[in-house]
């Protein structure tokens, strides 16, 4: 069941196309041909379920995406536009191609050396069309650093290496709450605050997907960065059990009960967790938080393969409202988020 699921949300994000959704979403980065970080996400999704189930043709179909981007221009470089450079960076693996090589050193190096920082060196959250000067957003880890992280293996780079470990801590220092376990979505060196104090379901979400990846990335597991990654992971998933409901998911506010359940942040709090435990890096006691998160994402996924109850891009709220008010709608991350959890149930025997 497992994998005809998988195959129709796969198959679903290909067609996403802005003109099936102007009625009842905003537009602007809904459409799988764009290059930004929604598709970024997508070409993830597309790219685990050719390397671990073998899929062939939707490894033809990255390549053509990433060809075709490339050929009508890449857009500005910036936080969420580095976000597709995450799976390119396997595609030149599997292709060995030299203009990947280019692509991915050139942008490597502008990450390192001239994207903008905050205060104690972060990786500034400017975005498409806004500067978020002095602002550390929990997107990042994965729209950039996961990137950053990958380039100085292919390439060799340990400056590139630490760089991306620097900005792990760096942002849980800023982001992550003690008291709560969950993660604010951003933090203002201008002011020096956390916006909304938001606990919003996906950005936390991106530190669960993200923790994994990171380990794995490096195949590290055991030191000071494994412990202090592994040590705040766990700490977010204790948390996490408290506020699951009853049905699998949690809701965009995770301390906000009326707040709606929120299918994408399911899908990623799910895959984080079921890959943390194959890879021993949490308790199989964990286990079941994944499981009741993957059962609750299939429950969303209606038969023509959209993964329903995804709230659009969010920028950063300035009170809580903002989150609460985010209208639903079908988007390649949440395909691709949804296709990572049911991968990882695959590979997990379920």
């Amino acid at each position: 069941m497992l994998k005809e699921v998988l195959k129709k949300t796969a198959d679903k994000m290909t067609r996403i196309r802005k003109d099936d959704f102007e009625e009842t979403c905003p537009v602007g980065i809904i459409d799988i041909s764009n290059w930004e970080w929604p598709q970024g996400v997508g070409m993830y999704g597309l790219y685990k379920i050719y390397k671990d189930g073998g899929e062939k043709g939707y490894l033809d179909y990255i390549i053509n995406w990433y060809d075709d981007n490339i050929k009508k221009g890449i857009p500005e470089r910036n936080v969420n536009t580095t976000a597709p450079m995450l799976t390119l960076t396997y595609i030149y693996e599997e292709t060995g191609r030299r203009d990947y090589l280019e692509l991915i050193t050139d942008w490597a190096d502008w990450v390192y050396t001239k994207m903008p920082r905050t205060e104690e060196g972060g990786i500034q959250h400017k975005v498409t069309g806004e500067e978020n000067k002095h602002q550390l957003w929990i997107d990042t880890l994965f729209m950039t650093v996961l990137f950053l992280a990958r380039a100085g293996v292919i390439l060799e780079r340990d400056e590139y290496k630490e760089e991306a470990k620097k900005q792990f801590l760096i942002h849980i220092k800023y982001l992550y709450d003690r008291k709560s376990g969950f993660w604010c979505h951003g933090w203002s060196f201008d002011g020096r605050h956390n916006f909304a104090e938001a606990y919003w379901a996906r950005g936390n979400c991106w530190y669960t997907v993200c923790a994994c990846e990171i380990l794995e990335i490096f195949d590290i597991k055991s030191g000071v960065f494994y412990d202090y990654v592994i040590d705040t992971l766990v700490s977010q998933i204790e948390s996490l059990k408290k506020t699951q409901d009853k049905e699998g998911g949690w809701h965009t506010l995770l301390d906000d009960d009326d707040s709606y359940i929120e299918i994408s942040a399911a899908a990623g709090f799910g895959y984080g967790i079921l890959k943390a435990v194959r890879k021993g890096y949490i308790s199989e006691e964990c286990r079941i938080v994944g499981e009741k998160a993957l059962k609750c994402v299939v429950n969303n996924i209606s038969d023509d393969g959209t993964v329903e109850n995804v709230s659009y891009g969010t920028g950063m709220g300035h009170d809580l409202d903002h989150y609460r008010n985010i209208p639903l709608c079908p988007m390649t991350y949440g395909q691709a988020l949804a296709i990572l959890i049911i991968m990882e149930g695959i590979n997990g025997g379920m």
